[in-house]
């Protein structure tokens, strides 16, 4: 539950991030009208987002034996590469992030409203998607064997880390609270790369398994 709520946490404060750089600049250009484009390309992203999630599950759910064996270690395997290469990015691009996004909401308004829209619509959904592999290997890393209680309680982190990002980007939006994100996300990105390491021996341990990685068995 840990690990998901840390993801959900994470993610979710990125994606509220973006959306209230874009938002506040719209502001700041008295251009609010336009807001409505930026809630229509996040909305649609999200419910994208949650498909994607609910196809990911639904398919390792439907698999058996070996097919799932190696479903399981390449969705988890490419989840450690995406949420690796996810906070070194984050480290290197952190503080450019508000003078990029600004640069793009110039250019969008000039391009036209879907372009706007477009704009929210794929930061957000890269945000979603991302989280989507990454609690379903969180699940899969963390489940017992002929029981369901730990991707169940990984799905109830994931919605508290989710339901506390929502609270605390409304807040940042407003003005009603300060954050150091620049801590917040070196902090979360120490305990991912701990995550990550887990979820990496997780998705080695299934490859093995299917027979894919047939050295060092013994160790697995």
């Amino acid at each position: 539950m840990g690990a998901s709520f840390v993801i959900a946490l994470r993610e979710g404060i990125e994606a509220a991030l973006i959306v209230s750089i874009i938002l506040a600049y719209l502001k700041q250009l008295e251009a609010t009208d336009r807001s409505r484009l930026v809630w229509w390309g996040t909305g649609l992203a999200v419910a994208i987002s949650a498909a994607v999630g609910i196809a990911v599950f639904a398919a390792g759910a439907e698999f058996e034996g070996r097919t799932e064996e190696i479903f399981e270690g390449l969705v988890t395997l490419a989840a450690v590469a995406v949420l690796t290469w996810m906070i070194f990015w984050m480290r290197r691009q952190g503080a450019r992030i508000r003078s990029e996004l600004q640069e793009k909401v110039d250019t969008a308004l000039v391009t036209g409203g879907l372009a706007l829209a477009g704009l929210a619509f794929f930061a957000v959904l890269r945000e979603g998607i991302e989280t989507a592999l990454f609690l379903f290997a969180a699940a899969q890393g963390t489940a017992v064997e002929g029981t369901e209680v730990a991707p169940a309680a990984q799905l109830a982190g994931a919605a508290l880390g989710l339901a506390v990002a929502i609270v605390l980007g409304v807040l940042l939006y407003r003005g009603g609270i300060r954050m150091n994100l620049r801590s917040f996300f070196r902090v979360t990105g120490w305990i991912l790369i701990v995550v990550a390491a887990g979820l990496f021996a997780y998705s080695l341990h299934e490859l093995q398994e299917a027979g894919w990685i047939p050295i060092l068995e013994a160790h697995a």
